[in-house]
């Protein structure tokens, strides 16, 4: 996996990870072109696209697009949908119930769990409760 990103349905990023160097520029650059890309696309059109070099998977669900980017022919596009879909049960076990707002007000606790899911674009962890655990006993002690 290369790059992951949660935008809003106007294009706004609530939060993006790179498992590759691209400058400020290039990303600014390759969000706004694959967002655009993403929003235009209808609810009938296939989930995944081929971009500058990258397949890209992506999936709504309510008022957030979760897009993932790997190498055209490193990842199996359902298991990407997969891993798209166990983050957003993750996220919505931790957040009950996760929006945008919860992204946006625990950005640090949102790149915390994807941290935990992936290291260095590898998917290493899909269990709920072990991707969670060290997260509630952060909450647990900050108590």
């Amino acid at each position: 996996i290369n790059f992951v990103l949660m935008v809003n349905k106007r294009g706004q990023p609530r939060l993006s990870s790179y498992y590759e160097w691209l400058s400020i520029e290039e990303r600014g650059a390759l969000e706004a072109e694959i967002i655009r890309k993403c929003l235009s696309r209808t609810e009938l059109q296939c989930s995944f696209m081929e971009f500058r070099g990258y397949k890209v998977i992506y999936r709504r669900y309510a008022s957030l697009f979760f897009i993932v980017g790997t190498g055209q022919d490193e990842e199996n596009e359902l298991g990407i949908l997969e891993f798209i879909h166990c983050l957003v049960e993750t996220l919505d076990k931790y957040f009950e119930n996760v929006c945008e707002l919860d992204i946006m007000f625990s950005l640090e606790k949102a790149h915390f769990i994807l941290d935990e899911m992936l290291q260095c674009g590898q998917i290493v962890e899909t269990n709920k409760a072990n991707i969670l655990k060290p997260l509630q006993l952060l909450d647990k002690v900050s108590r």
